[in-house]
């Protein structure tokens, strides 16, 4: 037909129309954006920048589909050259302030200094230029913005010390010495200095997680002293990854949703606040993937970190503390990582990190720094002054460098690549033994005493005299703090239904291992096959049954007990978390425990029955076939027991193992197999002993009514060993919930 067009013509005319329309909005929204100021000859604002930006990215495009791939570039391709006319009508300062801006501190770097109202422009990279992660999907949603208590945190001449014991003597270990600093809602303050300064330990001390009797110095929240009531208002995230290895992503946080938000909400919309926690890190992809761990295939170590995170602000957290959240992570992931927690503190929530060595990038996003050195405040301030202090004091690098960088070579003592002060220059030229060196600079110690001095000397005073100022606060939220109430997320049969539930999924990969079905099976079939049919009717067959049957006692005494032992020490990471944040009473936590391996401790020994009691040829009926089951299954429960009282006792491995193969050999001996008339004065080892117990029992399932007596053993209705057996099940976890109590686990 004559009006049909080219498909070419037509395609290039949408394209000019759509490149023309995009040009009109871009120089609409620069017009209305672009602040002109008289000083730099106009420039474009951040947020102007931020929009032409979302605006470009084809990650933040709402298409959806190939065909808009080739509008979305060359729309891209219009406002870039627009951006590029814009900015070619600026004038020169405006281009110079910009790639001044690019080069950050590098004139610092050089003996020149920022003036401290250019510091913020001199940013390498806005707040918002972090590379999206394009897989993750559209722009994630700001994180909770509900209303939470703001907290003020202040610390004063802090100071924690502790008590190493030798042989002889003990000795007295300084490891904070009088730090001071403050944080506020909406801030991230960041805790940098290199290994061994006492970074970690200044965290713990202001979460609350060290003993206070050991503490000096004055550390409040709104002006009040730590109280219990505020465990349900702290977030902290471990510097170890402590997750359960075989629970989902989304089970995680769920279950910690459940256990640690407020009792008024329902468990629908804890559940959904879960969903809203995984959608605003990210983890959509991965949400039901295993966690992993080191034998266990699971997600990334980002994500892993990212999950931490997740359950400690799954609460909203008025205070959350990080320890090292991007170690061991690359440098994309551990920005994106920092700019989630740049998000939380925008949320009005304070942050407070400790950093190893960040990079210029990572550097730039926090508010405030504290520099520590061999347990001593070395700064206290704003991170983007930090530069110009140590330039006042004499401290500039000789090259370009990494701020964070810098940083940790001044708190090593190490300047080699940076400018002597004249004070150490001239106690070098003194050619002193104390401070002369080969290379004619200074030593670590001297160096790390001038700067401790000139801290104190120059911005100390002025610091507490701010730090002293009492906070604009109303009585309220200063009585909140005060309260010595906990607040519990879950009633206490709550949390124990939900701490069995995640129990049992947590652990019957391990009891349903290949590893462990085939060692069952095996020993199942062999004793089978060595006691094929035996014959009950003759003396001699009788006394191999006995010996079958007191190798069943053994047996599923010893394997339980072995198995037992390891449940408290391997858990005791995650009990000192989860204990220290309130989210489960102890007593659930250990009835939970207990009684969530009872079904699937059931199963194998069903297992390793049937595949023996009818290959041995044991009494031939139903009521000695489950009298038998009972009785072994008592037997577990018992071993069980003894295993987790001496896990909880010695908290551990190998001391607990020692002292559990001893104990398990001395019950075997006095088991009355081996010896059938002991000692007096040692006699009673026997009836502490759970297979001894079990032995008589089985005898008397299978020769009730037939014989009156086996081995010198009174064949006889079996209560007295019931009664035994029961009371060892109780007595022994009693001892084992007692220890727990005893420990401090917060420590």
């Amino acid at each position: 037909m004559e009006n049909t067009m080219n498909p070419t013509t037509l395609a290039r005319t949408k394209s000019d129309q759509l490149v023309i329309e995009t040009q009109a909005a871009a120089a609409t929204t620069l017009n209305e954006a672009a602040p002109v100021t008289s000083d730099s000859g106009g420039i474009l604002s951040r947020k102007s920048s931020k929009r032409f930006m979302m605006g470009a990215s084809p990650g933040r495009s709402s298409g959806g589909g190939n065909k808009n791939n080739t509008h979305i570039w060359k729309s891209r391709s219009a406002q870039m050259k627009l951006d590029t006319e814009e900015l070619s009508l600026s004038s020169g300062a405006a281009l110079s302030r910009a790639s001044s801006a690019s080069l950050g501190l590098s004139f610092s770097f050089t003996g020149f200094t920022v003036p401290p109202d250019e510091i913020a422009d001199s940013k390498p990279f806005s707040d918002d230029d972090i590379p999206e992660d394009i897989e993750d999907g559209p722009s994630k949603p700001k994180f909770q913005t509900e209303p939470t208590l703001p907290l003020y945190l202040k610390f004063i001449d802090v100071t924690y010390k502790v008590t190493t014991k030798g042989m002889k003597t003990c000795e007295e270990r300084d490891i904070l010495n009088g730090i001071s600093g403050a944080v506020n809602p909406g801030e991230v303050l960041a805790l940098m200095g290199p290994s061994g300064s006492g970074k970690t330990t200044l965290l713990n001390l202001l979460g609350g997680r060290l003993n206070q009797s050991s503490v000096d110095g004055s550390v409040t929240y709104n002006d009040q002293p730590y109280s219990k009531f505020l465990k349900s208002r702290i977030g902290f995230v471990t510097q170890d990854d402590v997750l359960f290895p075989h629970l989902t992503v989304k089970e995680t946080l769920t279950y910690a949703a459940r256990l640690r938000l407020s009792k008024a909400l329902s468990r629908q919309q804890k559940e959904k606040r879960a969903i809203d926690v995984i959608r605003e890190l990210g983890l959509e992809r991965c949400q039901d993937t295993m966690i992993g761990g080191s034998f266990v295939r699971g997600v990334s170590g980002g994500e892993r970190k990212r999950v931490c995170i997740g359950n400690e602000i799954i609460i909203n957290p008025s205070l959350l503390f990080l320890d090292e959240p991007t170690s061991g992570l690359d440098s994309t992931t551990a920005l994106r990582t920092v700019q989630t927690l740049h998000d939380i503190a925008e949320a009005g929530k304070t942050v407070v990190t400790t950093i190893h060595q960040p990079s210029s990038r990572l550097f730039h996003k926090f508010d405030k720094l504290i520099l520590l050195g061999k347990g001593s405040l070395l700064y206290f301030g704003r991170a983007s002054e930090v530069m110009v202090y140590f330039s006042s004091i004499g401290c500039s690098p000789l090259i370009a460098m990494n701020p964070a960088e810098f940083l940790l070579d001044l708190a090593n003592g190490n300047i080699n690549d940076i400018s002597v002060p004249s004070e150490l220059e001239d106690k070098v030229q003194m050619g002193t033994s104390e401070t002369e060196t080969r290379n004619e600079k200074p030593p670590p110690t001297v160096v790390h005493e001038y700067l401790v001095e000139a801290y104190e000397s120059r911005v100390a005073e002025n610091e507490k005299k701010k730090l002293m100022t009492p906070l604009p606060l109303d009585d309220e939220n200063k009585l909140k703090v005060s309260s010595s109430k906990r607040e519990w997320g879950a009633s206490w049969w709550e949390q124990y239904c939900i701490l069995f539930c995640r129990g049992i999924k947590e652990r019957r990969h391990d009891y349903f291992s290949w590893l462990r079905i085939t060692q069952v099976l095996s020993t199942a079939v062999i004793l089978g096959l060595l006691w094929w049919q035996s014959d009950t009717k003759s003396t001699g067959g009788r006394q191999d049954q006995a010996g079958l049957l007191f190798f069943i006692a053994v047996f599923w005494g010893f394997f339980p007990v072995f198995t037992a032992i390891f449940t408290f020490p391997q858990e005791r990471a995650m009990i000192n978390k989860e204990r220290a944040a309130d989210m489960y009473r102890l007593s659930a936590y250990f009835l939970a425990r207990t009684t969530s391996d009872l079904p699937l401790d059931l199963i194998l020994p069903v297992l390793f029955l049937l595949v023996v009691y009818f290959m041995a040829g044991l009494r031939q009926s139903l009521g000695p076939f489950f009298y038998s089951m009972f009785t072994v299954f008592l037997c577990i429960v018992a071993a069980q027991g003894l295993g987790l009282a001496i896990g909880a006792t010695l908290m551990d491995l190998k001391r607990a193992t020692t002292l559990a193969s001893v104990t398990v050999m001395t019950f075997m001996l006095a088991g009355g197999y081996f010896v059938k008339k002991v000692p007096v004065f040692i006699s009673w080892i026997r009836y502490m002993s759970f297979n001894y117990h079990t032995y008589k029992l089985l005898l008397k399932v299978q020769y009730q009514d037939i014989m009156p007596s086996v081995n010198g053993i009174k064949i006889d209705n079996g209560l007295r060993e019931v009664v035994a057996l029961v009371a060892m099940i109780f007595g022994y976890r009693l001892l084992a919930y007692l220890s727990l109590r005893r420990k401090k686990l917060h420590s």
